[in-house]
C-alpha cells in the first residue's frame, strides 16, 4: 500500500482531531482495534496471494503486474491521447462502395430470355 499523499504533519493533525473528538480515554481501544483490523487485512491479502501463486504455478511470477494497476490509467490522458491522434482518412463513397460486401444490381445474374422462371413446388 502506498502512502505517498500523506505527510508527517496530515498525520500530525490527524491525529490531533483524533484525540479531540473520539477523547483520550477511547483513543488506545480504537487505535488497537484498527491495528488489528490492519493486520487481519494484510494477512488476507498475503493469504490470496498465495493461494494464487498456487493455483497458477510459476506463470504466477511471470505475469507484470505493474502493468495491471488501475491507477496507472489516467481517463485525462487517455482522452487526451485519444484527441491528439489523427482521425483516419475517410474514403470516398464509390471506394467503400466497391469494399463493401453488398451486391450491386449490376453484379446480379441476369435473366435469360423468356418467361420469368418459377419453382412451382415452392410454397
Amino acid at each position: 500500500m502506498s502512502l505517498a499523499g500523506i505527510t508527517l504533519d496530515k498525520l500530525l493533525i490527524i491525529a490531533i482531531l483524533a484525540a479531540v473528538l473520539i477523547g483520550p480515554e477511547r483513543l488506545p481501544a480504537l487505535a488497537e482495534r484498527l491495528g488489528t483490523l490492519v493486520r487481519g487485512l494484510r494477512d488476507l491479502a498475503g493469504g490470496a496471494k498465495e493461494r494464487m501463486r498456487e493455483e497458477m504455478g510459476p506463470e504466477f511470477d511471470e505475469v507484470d503486474w505493474r502493468k495491471l494497476d488501475p491507477r496507472q490509467y489516467d481517463p485525462r490522458r487517455i482522452v487526451r491521447d485519444a484527441l491528439r491522434d489523427d482521425p483516419p482518412a475517410r474514403p470516398d463513397f464509390r471506394t467503400a462502395a466497391a469494399a463493401s460486401a453488398v451486391a450491386s444490381v449490376t453484379s446480379l445474374p441476369r435473366r435469360q430470355q423468356g418467361p420469368m422462371r418459377f419453382d412451382d413446388e415452392a410454397t
